[in-house]
């Protein structure tokens, strides 16, 4: 399922939130959100206070504080009906499977609903998966289009960290018999939908602090409305209930009030559409604020395969001399590395596919036990392997390795590379140079990682003299070698307990243990159960580099939620500048209607509208997020400070007066 980018003009997506945006007036949910409640309490007593006195002022006040109270909704309600959409999306993909559970030597066809966990299902070519498993028997490739949407067929394979199957996805080569981990109605796919549509939803820590936040100084605001109140009563003024009310609700935070739920909620969306689904906003936060990420290093910041990179002949040989028996002893071999051996000896030395024509060849493929591969052919025996491994064939054949090499040899270890010595009759040829590739891009991706403070930590089984040299090409900030689960879980708790928020990626068993440690852990969809289950992210395109994406996101969402409240307080204090004087102005010799309002009662409605107005105004500023760029904290917030906090103060004055002018003629 691939996250289709939806549009917030979407008709039937504006249709759905405006229609829950009135349900959403229920009480029972306002209450929830105290400065929204005591909105809805305010429009509701002005409402009832047209029953005892009618006017066409107090009714605009009405209408536009429901109003307010609306776009609120409406704005949380637009939020959750994108994430619904991607769990309809998803939704789509779950089809009725029959299973063939294999009983004893045979097998019966059952519904896949009637499956438990741990019986044993068989999937050949053309099969769906019936339900979530663990391969315990056979390889084959899946086609897992229908949960990420990438047409490539992957490989699953049992013993693996490629042994998770997802129910609904197709098996279209060879057969797989399939251990069920998930009982019916509890599948991978069915809490997929449950996380989206936020049906569990909870606050993060930092949404509870805003709202603490939000509620404290509503307090005090009423408190302060209530004095005032007591003020103009004691000073002669009779200021009527509506107008208290609509001074009441402008003067408390309901902007960020208004937006606080649209915005967390826009951050799981967005991530959604990222293909990457968290199982709490909590996640998503943490991720925001990790100050140290841990990746493994192939797949990750390596392309996955060693590639050839250069042939360095032995004295006496040419270097083309061993491009073609190198390219000779790679015809049959079909790993990524053979074919490099095989690209690079063809680009650089123009051999061709002629030259390579050879009579009864007999392949010699590699095995693990002599970590050599070859040929035989007519008048020659062509072998290719790791140095130890060629130095003993040569051994057999009383031919000496040359002592030219070892330097070369040397090199390439320290450079984090792989030597393979190419061996032809008795005489060593030379050696062929493998590399790890670097990812394109990332080192680009990391150094911006760095300038938001953010440190990064390479997981690697290699040697230390071979991490340390990736480490330095890729631009990471430290590494950990010849890495265990044990390493990896002690460097977390360690990092943490100097106060470090940490984020990993892993998708085997043995990265669990880490996974559940981390504040932040993204497991590849097409890892393990148990990799599955310990993390609070799952990357349904299983692409390791999604955290770099994941940070941005956690990072957009604080930076959204930060920049927003900044807005809303200044925008309340700017508001103080319209409607109190509008209420106690006579009380003063001077004049203190600064922003020259046409009378009190437009003061205090053009205030209440641009109080509803700015709420549905700023939603797709919330549900977008504020524009994101590497920076460090103290630079971001002085750039917040002065974009919204400036803008905060400006926006009042304009808008209001705007709508003051625009309203003068129907008070």
């Amino acid at each position: 399922m691939k996250p289709q980018k939806i549009s917030l003009l979407k008709a039937d997506l504006l249709k759905r939130a405006a229609l829950s945006a009135v349900i959403k007036l229920n009480p029972v949910h306002l209450v929830e959100n105290p400065v929204m409640f005591v909105t809805w309490f305010g429009a509701l007593a002005v409402t009832l206070s047209l029953a005892w006195h009618f006017s066409s002022f107090e009714l605009q006040i009405a209408l536009w504080l429901w109003f307010t109270v609306l776009f609120a909704n409406f704005a949380e309600s637009l939020a959750e009906c994108e994430g619904k959409a991607q769990a309809e999306a998803l939704r789509k993909n779950k089809v009725s499977l029959m299973a063939r559970l294999k009983v004893g030597n045979h097998e019966e066809h059952v519904q896949a609903s009637a499956l438990k966990r741990g019986d044993l299902v068989i999937c050949e070519a053309g099969d769906f998966v019936p339900a979530d498993g663990e391969i315990i028997e056979g390889i084959a490739s899946v086609d897992e289009s229908a949960i990420t949407g990438e047409s490539a067929p992957v490989i699953r394979e049992s013993g693996g960290d490629r042994s998770a199957v997802t129910g609904g996805t197709r098996v279209i080569s060879d057969r797989l018999v399939v251990r069920v981990t998930a009982e019916s109605g509890n599948s991978f796919l069915d809490r997929m939908i449950a996380l989206i549509e936020g049906a569990k939803r909870q606050k993060t820590p930092n949404e509870l602090a805003l709202n603490a936040l939000l509620i404290g100084l509503t307090v005090i605001l009423t408190i302060a409305v209530f004095s005032l109140w007591c003020f103009g009563k004691y000073s002669g003024l009779n200021i009527s209930m509506p107008a208290l009310v609509a001074l009441w609700v402008c003067l408390i935070p309901t902007t960020i009030g208004g937006l606080l739920s649209a915005i967390g909620i826009a951050g799981m969306d967005r991530l959604i559409r990222k293909n990457v689904i968290a199982k709490s906003g909590r996640a998503i936060e943490a991720a925001g604020d990790t100050n140290i990420l841990l990746l493994d290093k192939t797949g990750t910041i390596t392309l996955g395969n060693r590639m050839a990179a250069d042939f360095i002949p032995s004295e006496g040989c040419s270097i083309k001399d061993v491009a073609h028996a190198a390219a000779l002893a790679s015809i049959s071999d079909d790993t990524a590395e053979g074919r490099s051996i095989l690209a690079l000896a063809k680009d650089r030395f123009e051999i061709t596919d002629q030259d390579l024509s050879v009579e009864n060849p007999e392949f010699i493929p590699f095995s693990a036990n002599t970590r050599i591969s070859g040929v035989d052919l007519k008048n020659c025996r062509i072998r290719k392997g790791a140095i130890d491994a060629i130095k003993s064939e040569a051994a057999t054949q009383n031919a000496p390795f040359p002592e030219d090499l070892e330097p070369a040899i040397v090199s390439i270890c320290q450079s984090g590379g792989t030597p393979l010595a190419v061996l032809q009759n008795n005489r060593v040829l030379g050696v062929i140079h493998l590399k790890d590739i670097i990812k394109t891009g990332i080192k680009d991706r990391f150094a911006e990682l760095h300038r938001m403070g953010i440190q990064t930590i390479m997981m690697t089984g290699d040697n230390a003299l071979t991490a340390a040299a990736i480490a330095a090409e890729a631009g990471i900030s430290d590494f950990i070698a010849q890495a265990t689960p044990e390493a990896k879980l002690i460097r977390i708790k360690e990092e943490q307990k100097r106060g470090s928020l940490v984020a990993m990626t892993g998708d085997g068993t043995n990265d669990a243990p880490a996974l559940a440690q981390a504040d932040v852990g993204l497991v590849m969809g097409s890892g393990t159960q148990a990799a599955r289950e310990a993390g609070n992210m799952v990357d349904l395109d299983s692409n390791p580099t999604k955290i770099l994406d994941v940070v941005a996101v956690g990072k957009q969402l604080l930076m959204t939620r930060g920049a927003l409240t900044t807005f809303s307080i200044a925008n309340d204090l700017a508001k103080y500048f319209a409607i109190l004087p509008a209420m106690f102005g006579s009380l003063f010799v001077l004049d203190i209607n600064l922003m020259h309002l046409g009378s009190s009662n437009s003061a205090i409605l053009s205030s209440v509208i641009y109080n509803a107005v700015i709420i549905i105004l700023l939603i797709p500023l919330a549900l977008k997020g504020v524009p994101y760029r590497a920076a460090p904290s103290a630079i971001l917030l002085r750039h917040n400070l002065l974009i919204y906090g400036l803008g905060g103060i400006i926006a009042p004055f304009v808008g209001i007066k705007l709508i003051d002018y625009l309203v003068q003629q129907w008070v």
